[in-house]
């Protein structure tokens, strides 16, 4: 016979992650976890004394992996001087109407909105979770500020716009909470996914901000 296998904490709180995001935080409890790990309820309740301390397990990593979902992949490596991400911010940035000249998915802050947007589209059940629950809801946005990822993008923001951090994460916060917005629509079902949609909204805030900042 088999030996059997150890339910571990970490087994049990990559569990409630993966219900969690399958079936939304309101099923998460001893009985839908080990259904998924395939045990009985004992040894879910043996490494965490409550469900809600597994709920703030499995909000760690769904936190993790929404910063993983929507911080452009490259942006570290693009945010030299000679970087792609600041050649197509500068492109973006030299003529509000120079539209054709921005290509989303390198600039870095239209790439982590529409990152952001999808997020909200393709991970509702987690969306509403880190956003939406009475215990979990209302995560500042200045954690997501902290995030390296984001500093590299504020860097080539400023860069791009030849202006400080301090304008340029000014800029970000309405920006975010305009793609803060459409996710949260988009999660609740309450406004249908259309990714050229969602492209022109967010490129007419970004532009609408750079044209504002010209005083044009």
């Amino acid at each position: 016979m088999p030996p059997k296998v150890k339910i571990t904490k970490k087994m049990v709180a990559e569990a409630s992650f993966e219900v969690i995001r399958a079936n939304g935080h309101e099923n998460l409890n001893a009985r839908t976890i080990s259904e998924y790990l395939g045990c009985s309820t004992q040894p879910v309740l043996y490494s965490f004394k409550t469900v809600d301390e597994i709920r703030e397990a499995a909000y760690e990593i769904a936190d993790k992996y929404h910063t993983e979902f929507i911080i452009p992949k490259k942006a570290d490596k693009e945010a030299s001087p000679d970087g792609e991400a600041l050649k197509s911010l500068k492109a973006a940035t030299g003529s509000p109407d120079r539209r054709s000249g921005a290509d989303t998915d390198k600039n870095p802050m239209l790439a982590l909105g529409l990152n952001y947007v999808r997020f909200g589209q393709e991970e509702k059940n987690l969306f509403r979770f880190l956003f939406q629950t009475d215990k979990f809801g209302g995560k500042d946005v200045a954690v997501l500020m902290t995030d390296p990822g984001l500093s590299e993008i504020m860097e080539i923001m400023a860069a791009g716009l030849k202006a400080d951090i301090e304008q340029a994460t000014e800029m970000f916060l309405t920006f975010f909470c305009v793609a803060h917005g459409m996710a949260s629509l988009l999660a609740n079902n309450s406004m249908e996914y259309d990714e050229g949609q969602c492209r022109k909204m967010l490129e007419n805030v970004f532009f609408g901000m750079i044209a504002a900042r010209k005083g044009k």
